[in-house]
């Protein structure tokens, strides 16, 4: 199996400083991190851990809730994802990840909603990114629309 790669080129102190991830992989990208926009509400076009751990979990669940479908003798013709990553103040002292919101809605031939519904949590344990987060509350809305 495959390898995934990125580097982080960091300068400066964590307020004042700043850096650059490259997806060395892929070579789709290279963004901008800093820890003030990590914290902000407003991320002002730059990226966080947060928001690709968020990138790396939905797409994963969504490769795996596909595959689950299949499975189940269904077919999708469309799964939106969303995962939402909170980072919130850790009581044991600076921040922690506090939970990941996954929100599916599903257009889906050949299987009921309980069927979708079974497929999606079994998703939600299964995907190797859940598998790798082991120890976040992960929740789940599911929907077919």
């Amino acid at each position: 199996m495959a390898t995934r790669s990125a580097r982080t080129d960091w300068t400066g102190s964590l307020n004042e400083g700043g850096g650059q991830v490259d997806l060395l992989s892929s070579r789709a990208g290279r963004f901008a991190v800093s820890f003030p926009r990590r914290t902000a509400d407003d991320a002002a076009g730059v990226t966080s851990p947060e928001e690709l751990i968020a990138a790396a979990h939905s797409s994963c669940y969504a490769m795996q809730l596909s595959a689950l479908i299949a499975q189940a003798g269904g077919t999708p013709r469309a799964l939106e994802v969303t995962a939402d990553v909170t980072l919130r103040p850790d009581p044991a002292g600076g921040l922690a990840i506090s939970g990941i919101a996954l929100t599916v809605r599903g257009e889906v031939d050949g299987l009921d909603e309980a069927a979708f519904l079974a497929a999606a949590q079994s998703a939600k344990e299964t995907c190797p990114v859940s598998k790798a987060l082991t120890g976040t509350t992960i929740t789940l809305d599911a929907a077919l629309t």
